[in-house]
């Protein structure tokens, strides 16, 4: 007979408790609740690791009641898989950037204009305010039920053809967007040429030269090895990107009072976990990948400027898409004069 080791001794008695402590919750007519997180980022980017800190927060709180399972790199499938899949209560939560959020809920379309935000304060004022309140009520239209907004931040532009420093630049380069017809739109405009390609896909499409480049957060460009098959970046912080944390609604529908509040709370304190995060993620991210051999181009206040001036008709045809007053609501308040002043 094999003698039981110090560590098989340690599994036995683990598994045994967890056997006895989901039997002591059912005899105490408690019913216990998986719920399944799916992203499409890799285990070490921020959103990941916010969802982890959520994990951790509401097991806790729970007692065991939910227990939480985390799905990284686009496992469960892309963005529109994985909000069909809350949709249909297969998957019960996710943190997503607002462009493919749009596609669902068309206010979103809001957060996603370019040049809208000049930092990153100026953004949790719209998105932790009244606004982003108003839109996260939009998405139970969805089947959808939302509780915050963590940060993807501001988006740059990477390829693998030349140094980007200025519009001219940008002309004719094959570059992958969101599939979301407002990023396409904004590429338009700039003179590129915009493919939308899943995030999933999309170190691939890089690799085999489909598209020359792409426009992500610097922790994206990290996170995913992008650095390996892009030579340059610019940083345009031409889309701010929040990502809202969502969860089916049909789940949500199914909680106990208690447990919606231990979600609410769970909810923000993971985002301002992750913003933090994710901040850190930036600027370490820059240090990186000129060490990978990465060439780092900053614009000029004048170059910017002609990027905003191009950009331009973008705000003129969303305006009747979302709405002057949430428009000019919206900018003002991230900017601090009227949208008008702007035109002018």
């Amino acid at each position: 007979m094999k003698k039981i080791t110090l560590i098989g001794l340690l599994v036995v008695v683990a598994i045994w408790g967890a056997g006895y402590y989901i039997n002591t919750l059912q005899a105490a007519g408690k019913e216990t609740k998986t719920m399944r997180l799916a992203v499409v980022t890799s285990e070490d980017r921020s959103l990941t690791k916010g969802l982890y800190k959520f994990q951790e927060i509401v097991e806790e709180k729970t007692n065991g009641e939910i227990n939480v399972e985390v799905y990284a790199n686009g496992v469960l499938g892309g963005d529109r898989e994985v909000l069909e899949g809350l949709q249909l209560d297969t998957i019960q939560g996710t943190t997503m950037s607002t462009g493919p959020i749009a596609q669902f809920a068309e206010r979103y379309q809001i957060f996603d204009l370019p040049f809208l935000f000049p930092d990153r304060e100026s953004a949790y004022d719209v998105i932790d305010g009244p606004v982003g309140d108003q839109l996260l009520d939009d998405l139970e239209d969805q089947n959808l039920k939302g509780l915050a907004y963590m940060e993807n931040g501001f988006r740059q532009l990477t390829n693998n053809k030349k140094e980007i420093s200025n519009v001219e630049d940008i002309q004719g380069l094959d570059i992958r967007t969101l599939e979301n017809e407002l990023h396409m739109s904004i590429w338009n405009q700039l003179g590129a040429n915009p493919t939308p390609i899943s995030y999933t896909e999309l170190y691939l499409a890089l690799e085999q030269g489909t598209v020359d480049g792409q426009e992500n957060p610097v922790g994206n460009v990290t996170t995913a090895n992008f650095y390996e098959v892009q030579e340059y970046l610019t940083k345009t912080n031409h889309v701010y990107n929040a990502s809202a944390f969502m969860v089916s609604k049909p789940f949500w529908d199914s909680l106990t009072e208690d447990q919606k509040d231990v979600m609410s709370e769970a909810a923000i304190e993971s985002r301002d976990y992750q913003r933090e995060l994710n901040q850190e993620e930036s600027e370490e991210g820059y240090d990186l990948i000129e060490k990978e051999g990465m060439t780092v181009t900053e614009l000029s206040e004048k170059e910017r400027q002609e990027m905003v001036e191009a950009v331009r008709p973008v705000y003129e045809k969303y305006e009747s898409i979302l709405g002057e007053d949430l428009l000019n609501q919206v900018f003002e308040d991230a900017n601090g004069f009227p949208l008008e002043e702007l035109e002018n």
